[in-house]
């Protein structure tokens, strides 16, 4: 006692300084993970701010572009009323007033001749603009005003084709702030006679990039092509500051020449620079066809002015997290005496565990080869439990040469699934040890189950019967999956699904045949195997299944094949479902002789050449005349092919099974089926007198068959049709 609680206080120690560690990791943890969030947060609120800003300059490109398109359309479709004009002087003032009336963009107009044009007028340009109390008309043409030497005049004849001025102040026009596009006229005898011009006001632009506002602080600007602030929502910097002369006076100065390189270049992008002693981030990009170029102005601040605030909340949350790690701590280290004893009873659990699961793997057939002295069976088995222990269950066993086997798998996991495999299995066992009928062996599996069922469990299963000596396999299925039959080609036996064991005990299970022929595999295996998931959550499946059985070789090569398929398919990721697989190679007997009192036909016309070589062999052993024996084959011929055709619904594998066998003076045929009822000797014999256009369809085969053999007799058994046909000699 004194030995256990100087080892408790040891322990406590320990944990105590364990814990001073883990709350100091904490700590730096925390705080390293604070100032990353932080990191990606601002990075994530620039990037915000950025598409923000782009998508603006984007916007007031978007309404700037409007004003030029309605300016350069308005002076473009008043281009042919000016020609037309420049016969009749006095309308060219009237020319100018409809593009102003005409559009709202529009601040004045002038058509302004080329000097010299007229000879009795060296300088005529009638100017129309918008003053206070309307239009307002005036003339250009005088000698203080000199419009040839204007800009707007000038570059438009020198380029001959339209142009943005730089912007002005109109001083002797307008008098106002504002830009012009200009464009030459030409008159019919294709000489460059005028200028048609109109005036936009920059103030309007102001007022538009005074409502760009991303964020409170954040300003924008538009700048000419030679660097003039021609809009910003500061008046004092239009026109009588460039941007050039702004990076005089900011403190970051090749910052703001490279922002003005690259803004004359028509050039986008963002820099960061200070302006006014504030780090801000500058967004810039050209305005189209006039070599303008816009910018807004985000002081930092701005951007991250929301991120200081949740800041100082995670800091406060770290602190309460610390507080509430070392409480959880104190608490945790003082359970842990607690848990040292549940961990000492789980380490017992788990070798309980371990002697169940060997107790359970003892119950199946793991012995391989099984039967080491038979050269007809080549057989491999495995069980992998998604657990210590599962629910998964094979069994076989020879009896009367008859190879009794079985699968199922209970539904989940763990002990109570063993538990139930336990009992399935000696069920299994002690009903098979005198019971040759899968069907009566599966219903009586049920009826076992279901009256133990309290825990509503249930298992899926399947039965076979396999006779060594001519391969006829009988089988009954119980909610299981169809097995595989592996030959040349790969198909699925067919199944009727029926209800798994342990639901309804009035259940009704019915039996089913088939037959193997020498060589061909049965693979028999749990949904653990085509259920397998990959880490993707993508199954197994059933294609990649038959894809590992394709190769052939022995039983172990067909396990180790879907093995190894499931295994590199699934990776690392962890088993959800036991897995199990039954392989039985049937090999046939090399000393045995064929069965010749016995065919076994599938329900394929293809087969029915199969009998007649069965008749013959017969015939010939009781030394027939051909007569007799063309007729006997004949009759059977009739019988079989209304099976083979009729008997089991389209798509359906089915067998139809002939057995001969001796009489006293007779020779009798038994023909027998699993498929829908049906008595042919119920069937009206068909009238021979009729003609055969008049005669109803049908009829005639049995009347050939009652023709052929002396007795026809018809019974339904044990869910078969079972029609026996005999023929005296």
């Amino acid at each position: 006692m004194k030995i256990k609680e100087h080892l408790d206080k040891s322990f406590l120690k320990r944990s105590t300084r364990m814990g001073v560690m883990l709350v100091l990791v904490a700590a730096v943890t925390l705080e390293a993970t604070a100032l990353i969030q932080y990191f990606f947060s601002r990075r994530g609120l620039l990037e915000e701010a950025t598409l923000r800003a782009e998508s603006q300059l984007e916007a007031t490109e978007n309404r700037i572009m409007d004003i030029i398109d309605q300016t350069e359309t308005a002076v473009r479709n008043t281009l042919w009323i000016a020609q037309w004009a420049l016969d009749y002087p006095d309308s060219l003032a009237s020319v100018s007033r409809r593009l102003v009336e005409d559009n709202p963009v529009v601040f004045g107009s002038t058509v302004a001749l080329v000097p010299g044009y007229y000879r009795d007028k060296p300088l005529f340009a009638p100017y129309v603009y918008e003053g206070k109390d309307g239009l307002v008309f005036r003339t250009l043409a005088t000698e203080e005003y000199d419009y040839p030497s204007q800009e707007w005049f000038s570059e438009p004849l020198r380029q001959n084709g339209g142009y943005w001025s730089e912007p002005y102040i109109d001083k002797g026009g307008g008098e106002k702030l504002m830009t012009t596009y200009s464009l030459p006229i030409k008159d019919t005898k294709g000489r460059t006679a005028a200028v048609l011009t109109a005036d936009v006001s920059l103030a309007e632009l102001s007022e538009m990039i005074g409502d760009v506002k991303i964020f409170p602080e954040a300003f924008s600007m538009i700048v000419s092509r030679e660097g003039q602030i021609m809009a910003s929502p500061e008046e004092t910097l239009v026109i009588r500051a460039s941007i050039e002369e702004m990076a005089a006076r900011m403190d970051d100065t090749s910052g703001f020449k490279q922002l003005n390189r690259a803004m004359l270049s028509g050039e986008s992008g963002t820099l960061p620079l200070k302006v006014n002693g504030v780090k801000s981030y500058i967004y810039f990009a050209p305005v189209e066809r006039t070599g303008w170029s816009m910018s807004i102005v985000v002081p930092e601040k701005e951007i991250y002015s929301g991120i200081r605030k949740i800041d100082a909340m995670v800091k406060a949350l770290q602190l309460l997290g610390l507080a509430m790690l070392i409480l959880i701590l104190r608490s945790f280290f003082k359970s842990q005496l607690k848990y040292r004893s549940l961990n000492e009873r789980k380490k017992r659990m788990e070798g309980e565990l371990q002697i169940a699961r060997d107790i359970q793997m003892a119950m199946v057939p793991k012995v391989f080869p099984p039967f080491p002295e038979r050269n007809d069976l080549d057989i491999a088995a495995s069980i992998v439990p998604a657990k210590q222990v599962g629910g998964d269950l094979y069994d076989y066993f020879i009896r009367d040469n008859r190879l009794f086997f079985c699968i199922g798998d209970v539904s989940g996991k763990g002990i109570p699934a063993s538990l139930v495999m336990a009992m399935t299995r000696s069920i299994f066992r002690s009903v098979s040890a005198h019971e040759d009928n899968p069907a009566n062996i599966v219903a009586a599996l049920n009826r076992g189950l279901s009256e133990m069922n309290e825990s509503n469990m249930f298992v899926t299963f399947f039965c076979g019967v396999l006779d060594l000596s001519a391969g006829t396999l009988r089988y009954c299925n119980a909610g299981h999956n169809a097995p595989m039959i592996v030959s040349d080609a790969l198909r699925s036996l067919p199944v009727e699904p029926n209800l798994a064991l342990g639901i309804d005990e009035s259940m009704q299970y019915r039996e089913q045949e088939s037959r193997l022929r020498r060589g061909e595999t049965i693979y028999l295996y749990t949904d653990g195997v085509t259920e397998a998931e990959n880490s993707e959550y993508e199954l197994f499946g059933t294609e990649r299944m038959a894809a590992r059985l394709a190769g052939g070789g022995t039983a172990e090569d067909y396990l180790e094949s879907v093995q190894a398929g499931v295994s590199d398919f699934v990776g690392k990721a962890p088993q959800s479902d036991d897995m199990t697989q039954l392989v039985i190679r049937y090999l046939g007997d090399a000393q045995a002789t064929e069965d010749t009192d016995r065919l076994l036909l599938h329900n394929d016309i293809q087969e029915i050449r199969r009998l007649g070589a069965f008749v013959e062999t017969i015939a010939d052993g009781k030394g027939l005349e051909h007569g007799v024996a063309a007729g006997l084959n004949l009759a059977l011929e009739e019988a079989v092919t209304n099976v083979i055709l009729y008997a089991y619904p389209e798509g359906t594998d089915g067998f139809v099974e002939i057995r001969y066998q001796d009489g006293p003076g007779s020779m009798e045929f038994i023909v027998s089926d699993a498929g829908k009822p049906f008595d042919p000797t119920a069937v009206p014999d068909a009238d021979v007198t009729q003609d055969a256009s008049e005669r109803k369809i049908g009829g005639l085969g049995i009347f050939l068959v009652r023709q052929i053999m002396d007795e026809v007799g018809y019974e339904r058994k044990d869910g078969k049709n079972i029609l026996s046909l005999k023929k005296y000699i």
